[in-house]
């Protein structure tokens, strides 16, 4: 097969230009990322000899070598590990198959500046070499298969993929060439890459060889740094291992490193990343830790091993006690992995309880980056449900800081009974509800629930602290035993009557049909005419829109429009209500209420012409 041509994803494109572009100033982490994706390769093909040992027959042993040619101002890192075939070459080199990649490229704004932080902070991987490449060449073979294929580039948005001859290429592995430009021949200096390696990659559990003449340097420990004793691994080492396994630039918030010692041994070393990745609400929510088997690889995707609501993990888990020929449809059913998997949550819940206590300032970081997908445990998981409750963090009404429910409960007022809760989609949304004003305005504190999970724990989880949880968008306020705090405006108001109130109820409900459920006065008002609020029975209305969203449901409910009585278009209302011919006046204003309280909801108008006709008549009569 001749040499044939290709064309970049777009989205490869543009992330090579920027890459080639950046002012990213780390540039030496280029030679980090392809030595960690070599690592890679010889873990994935330790374990697939496990059950094909003809794979590595006559080179058991597995290295990552780096050669050096300052004349020909090249770099070149070969491995022997899986290696690629032409398919996987260009579906790997040529397309975002990285989950998140394609959201991170949809961030990128095309300003260095600007962008060069955002790559420092993903991490490209492979294509991490055109920082310093004006070419890159992908020699490489798949282990058990004869032919060897060959990937070149330069970065411009084009690839080729021939067919390698057997002399130039490696028996199995991969060997990436890169042709340094001209001010990056520094990274063909010797003294220059083992500085590198001992800084960036000392922790990698393959030997890392470079070759200079004749001559082999061992440049790393080649240890696997998780079955360490805490007390022989620097902080720099740990830094840098999180960094290799969770292909990313950010720093670990949370370093959690022990060994589990008894009748079930193994050894965990996870990190909680610093910043949020970006593949983390992904739909398929895949965990991101690795489980090996006395220190072979096994697989990076095991949901078994750590329940989804803590995927934004990063680390290793090695145990001995898993037989090492173990198939993913076994770690479904097996009892070790059910145990350890235990374990671990037990740990990390422990370790994030001591955080929230010693150092809450630096709790609510982590709740900000990471408490959305944490609170997915509280609907998914009976067994943890009282600890991760303890971990919950909210904003509220009282102030901008972050709460905790016990807080919460230890904050609450004498007669109050329930833990008052409001869902939408945004905290600056949910502050400007109506429904907040009269409890506002009594002193009474809100959750504002502002994930999308919380309206769905929230329906199986129905109190804290014997305090049953009550959304004021549901029911009525019954707000009577609490006094509003003094406000001199409302106090110079003239009352409104009540039998001019109840006769203009009855005309909004002739007037409205069944276009509402009820209308009623209520005390949930202080400043807002109107509001719309779901029956005592029905789902709350925030949940009942993202269920529609998502065409989970078709239909919406009837709601409930109440009306402030001190309001003064309301009162303005009430006194015309009880005149002869008050309905026909009247209609056009009840369906502009009901219209204005959509609005506030953030709900669409279901006939802006109507709205927009019945409104210009009301402003042509008040201004005759």
């Amino acid at each position: 097969m001749g040499q044939e041509k290709f064309g970049f994803e777009a989205d490869v494109s543009k992330l090579l230009d920027i890459v080639a572009h950046s002012l990213y100033s780390e540039r030496e982490v280029f030679l980090r990322e392809l030595i960690s994706n070599a690592s890679d390769a010889c873990d994935k093909l330790r374990y697939a000899a496990i059950t094909k040992p003809a794979l590595i027959e006559g080179d058991p042993d597995f290295k990552i070598t780096i050669a050096l040619d300052k004349k020909a101002k090249t770099l070149s890192v070969a491995d022997n590990g899986i290696g690629m075939n032409r398919k996987e070459l260009i579906e790997n080199l040529g397309t975002l198959a990285r989950s998140g990649t394609a959201a991170f490229v949809g961030q990128l704004s095309g300003e260095a500046a600007k962008d060069s932080s955002l790559i420092g902070q993903f991490g490209v991987g492979f294509y991490s070499a055109f920082m310093v490449a004006d070419k890159v060449e992908v020699v490489t073979r798949r282990a058990g298969e004869k032919k060897a294929w060959r990937w070149t580039s330069d970065g411009a948005g084009e690839f080729t993929v021939e067919e390698a001859g057997n002399d130039d290429a490696p028996a199995r592995g991969a060997r990436i060439t890169v042709h340094l430009k001209k001010d990056q021949k520094e990274f063909a200096e010797p003294m220059r890459v083992q500085t590198i390696v001992r800084r960036y990659s000392d922790h990698i559990g393959v030997p890392v060889v470079l070759l200079d003449g004749d001559k082999e340097d061992t440049l790393n420990e080649a240890s696997a740094l998780w079955t360490l004793p805490k007390a022989k691994v620097k902080e720099e080492q740990y830094k840098e291992f999180y960094h290799h396994v969770g292909h990313t630039f950010d720093e670990p918030w949370l370093t959690l490193h022990w060994k589990a010692e008894g009748r079930l041994e193994y050894a965990a070393l996870l990190f909680v990343p610093s910043s949020k990745p970006l593949d983390l609400f992904e739909p398929q929510r895949k965990n991101q830790v690795r489980l090996y088997v006395a220190r072979v690889f096994i697989t990076d995707e095991c949901d078994e091993l750590l329940p989804r609501w803590l995927r934004f993990l990063r680390g290793v888990v090695d145990s001995e006690d898993l037989p090492l020929n173990i198939s993913r449809e076994m770690l479904q059913h097996n009892p070790v992995l059910a145990k350890i998997r235990s374990g671990l949550v037990k740990r990390v819940l422990g370790e994030l309880k001591k955080k929230a206590e010693k150092a809450p300032e630096d709790y609510d970081i982590f709740w900000e980056n990471f408490g959305g997908v944490l609170k997915e445990g509280l609907y998914e998981d009976v067994g943890h449900r009282e600890d991760l409750l303890g971990l919950t963090r909210f904003k509220t009404t009282n102030g901008e800081g972050l709460t905790s429910l016990a807080e919460y409960v230890g904050r609450m007022k004498k007669d109050q009974e329930a833990i008052y809760t409001i869902a939408g989609d945004g905290d600056e949304q949910l502050r400007a509800s109506p429904q907040l004003e009269g409890f506002v305005s009594r002193g009474l504190e809100v959750l504002l629930m502002t994930d999308p999970v919380d309206e769905f724990w929230a329906q199986s989880i129905t109190e804290f602290d014997g305090k049953p949880f009550k959304s004021i968008t549901r029911g009525s306020a019954d707000l009577d035993k609490f006094k509003p705090k003094k406000d001199k405006k409302a106090a110079d108001a003239e009352p409104a009557d009540d039998t001019e109130i109840d006769t203009l109820v009855a005309v909004l409900k002739i007037a409205l049909k069944d276009a509402v459920k009820d209308v009623r006065r209520t005390q949930r008002l202080n400043e807002s005419a109107v509001c719309l609020v779901a029956d005592e029975t029905d789902m709350d209305m925030h949940l009942e829109r993202l269920l529609k969203q998502h065409k989970q449901i078709e239909t919406a409910s009837t709601r409930i429009l109440e009306i402030n009585p001190g309001h003064g278009v309301i009162k303005a209302l009430a006194k015309k209500a009880g005149k002869k011919n008050a309905a026909a006046q009247l209609d056009d204003a009840a369906h502009i209420l009901l219209d204005q309280a959509r609005i506030m909801e953030g709900e669409p108008v279901p006939d802006p012409a109507g709205f927009a006709r019945r409104l210009s008549g009301l402003m042509e009569k008040g201004l005759k």
